[in-house]
């Protein structure tokens, strides 16, 4: 029984060293994969568009005409392009295409009236009501 309660802590202590290197390689292999155009995210949560990697640092876009320098290890996540697109854009390419199709087919109503944002024709239709 005492046996059990001694090797309790030191099962602890080698998984939480094991779960350390475990994200350790993972934070390695994300830095190695970086690759000049890629979406990111900064432990900062800043998105950004890598520009140039270098040794110890990586040049950000974070803005059009803006660089920034970090350190690899300000890097918490390389971004897929679609991801990094529907954070960036609020939504992919691939679904707006999909809701226009689905639009222009339920939007084929003969009775509908198509919205105007002229100011001339909305006092004119203000003026005078329409007869039912």
């Amino acid at each position: 029984m005492n046996f059990i309660i001694l090797l309790l802590p030191l099962l602890a202590i080698f998984l939480m060293f094991r779960s350390q290197k475990k994200r350790q390689a993972q934070m390695q292999t994300m830095q190695s994969a970086l690759q000049p155009g890629s979406g990111v995210r900064t432990i900062g949560g800043m998105y950004a568009v890598v520009k140039a990697v270098n040794d110890e640092t990586i040049e950000l876009e974070v803005a059009p005409g803006v660089v920034a320098h970090y350190t690899k290890g300000a890097i918490a996540a390389v971004l897929e392009p679609l991801e990094y697109d529907a954070i960036i854009n609020g939504r992919p390419a691939e679904d707006e295409s999909e809701e226009d199709a689905v639009e222009a087919v339920e939007g084929t109503d003969a009775d509908e009236k198509p919205l105007s944002l002229s100011k001339d024709e909305a006092k004119a239709g203000a003026e005078a009501p329409e007869s039912k």
